[in-house]
């Protein structure tokens, strides 16, 4: 079975082509390469919503990730904004990822942990805070990750002024997480949210395995607020059955 997906549709259309196509029995969503940390963002958020999910493995060393029973899913990917009939979700990107956890809070809103806030001003903050996560939060910390662990896994070189450069973004972040978490117990407010849990896959790199730990320990709130999300069961049941590449 074939969907042309370079032939253009208008969204009604589009929904009752793939409608007439896939007819899925008890399908459960798949993450593919959940020790990878972006699709770990995606498993938290399916263990908070209280949803069933199944992983596949995926070598990226091996280029597991470039092959074509892996890369025909990226088209399937947007398919499931439009139907919620075939759940197949290809996290190993990181946009995608938070697009993603977007749409399982809102999908399953009505089960499990409330992530999204329960008024459309709550929901703002929500979306404002997984920005900065995004734009803010996420470079810095995944070019030190990179620049500290990938070349001992790769055998490339290492640059000490993006690491240093890297370190100067994130204090100065965190020190507008602290002023923010002096106010409020979560980001978005006194409820735990995606935009915290969207915090936690690398977040644990910054904390556990960089050295780097003190940039959240000196910060008596973001170190507060960090204990709290980082000891919540979905997450430590993330990381006992899912442990990290390095």
């Amino acid at each position: 079975m074939i969907i042309n997906l370079t032939k253009k549709h208008n969204q009604d259309e589009l929904l009752n082509l793939v409608a007439s196509k896939f007819k899925p029995k008890n399908m459960v969503v798949k993450v593919y390469g959940p020790i990878l940390a972006a699709p770990k963002r995606v498993l938290l958020c399916l263990i908070e919503k209280e949803v069933e999910f199944e992983t596949v493995d995926i070598d990226i060393f091996k280029g597991e990730n470039k092959e074509p029973e892996f890369l025909k899913l990226q088209g399937l990917v947007v398919l499931i904004f439009l139907l919620d009939v075939l759940h197949l979700f290809r996290a190993f990107i990181d946009g995608e990822s938070r697009a993603i956890i977007r749409y399982l809070a809102e999908k399953y809103k009505d089960q499990g942990a409330n992530l999204l806030g329960k008024t459309i001003e709550e929901r703002g903050l929500v979306e404002q805070w997984l920005e900065v996560e995004a734009h803010n939060f996420h470079p810095p910390i995944y070019n030190l990750t990179t620049n500290i662990f990938f070349p001992q896994l790769l055998d490339g070189p290492s640059d000490p002024k993006v690491i240093e450069q890297c370190e100067q973004k994130l204090v100065k972040l965190l020190d507008i997480y602290e002023q923010r978490l002096s106010k409020t117990k979560y980001l978005a407010g006194d409820f735990f949210s995606l935009a915290d849990l969207s915090h936690l896959p690398f977040g644990h790199y910054l904390v556990n395995q960089t050295g780097r730990g003190n940039l959240v320990r000196e910060r008596k709130h973001v170190s507060a607020w960090w204990d709290d999300i980082s000891n919540r069961p979905s997450w430590k049941k993330v990381l006992q059955l899912y442990k990290y590449l390095v």
